[in-house]
């Protein structure tokens, strides 16, 4: 693990092997403890960076508002401190939004993208309203919304199969500091809208998406990729793909960077 200070905050990373390199942007209420069954796959190709986005896992918060755009500086400036200048970034859900915020401020870096159980569109009205409701009941009881949170990110058939994973990932969850958690669902919530980066962009796309996802619904998400070159891989399970389908998705990005 190591430590950058980046605007008066601590900032948490780890770089790992060698070869092209590949940036792990984990999601909402996670940190980067989330690769840890992937890295020493893709580490044996590729050098992997993983990262503590702002209130989350070691790293501090920045303010009281994370958006994307501030995430995505971030860790620009952890790459100015690795000397990376072109890498692939695979973003998990919110993760995906900040590697999207990157392409948007720092296009000649990109070399490719992977969008996991992720979206290129803003929040709707009804989503923003959530995130809404979302904040006050974190701050009414913060435990029990973690937990509920972390619950409903897994299919229906999961939560059983999977009950002592999920409780691990829980307790992973609650290290993350009040202000962290409300200040993502803020900068979440007023996220612009990047669908044209899928149409756009000379470098590489795949959306991996979750049938039985219940955050990001899988139907109003396949459209996004209609009319571009995005390569679109659907697993049958939730929105944790990295566990749910863990094996299939190492498979995937395995394949999705040779091709790069």
């Amino acid at each position: 693990m190591k430590m950058l200070h980046y605007k008066n905050t601590k900032i948490s990373y780890t770089a790992q092997g060698k070869g092209m390199a590949v940036v792990l942007l984990h999601g909402f209420l996670e940190n980067q403890s989330m690769w840890d069954e992937l890295v020493p796959e893709l580490s044996k190709k590729y050098r992997i960076i993983t990262i503590d986005l702002l209130g989350h896992g070691q790293t501090e918060c920045m303010g009281y508002v994370h958006s994307m755009e501030d995430q995505a500086d971030m860790v620009h400036a952890v790459l100015h401190e690795l000397k990376i200048r072109k890498t692939v970034f695979v973003g998990h859900s919110m993760g995906g939004y900040i590697a999207l915020a990157f392409a948007e401020l720092y296009p000649d870096f990109m070399k490719g993208l992977v969008l996991l159980n992720s979206t290129a569109r803003a929040d709707s009205l009804d989503r923003k309203k959530n995130r809404d409701r979302a904040i006050v009941a974190v701050k009414q009881n913060y435990s029990a919304f973690v937990r509920m949170s972390i619950a409903n990110l897994f299919s229906e058939n999961n939560r059983n199969l999977l009950a002592d994973a999920i409780e691990k990932v829980k307790l992973e969850a609650l290290k993350t500091p009040l202000q962290g958690v409300v200040a993502a669902l803020e900068g979440m919530k007023i996220r612009k809208d990047r669908e044209v980066i899928l149409h756009l962009a000379n470098y590489p796309i795949q959306l991996i998406l979750g049938e039985k996802d219940e955050v990001l619904i899988y139907k109003d998400n396949l459209k996004q990729a209609e009319g571009t070159s995005v390569k679109l891989t659907t697993f049958p399970d939730g929105h944790m793909s990295h566990m749910e389908n863990k094996s299939e998705l190492e498979k995937e990005l395995l394949r999705f960077l040779k091709t790069i």
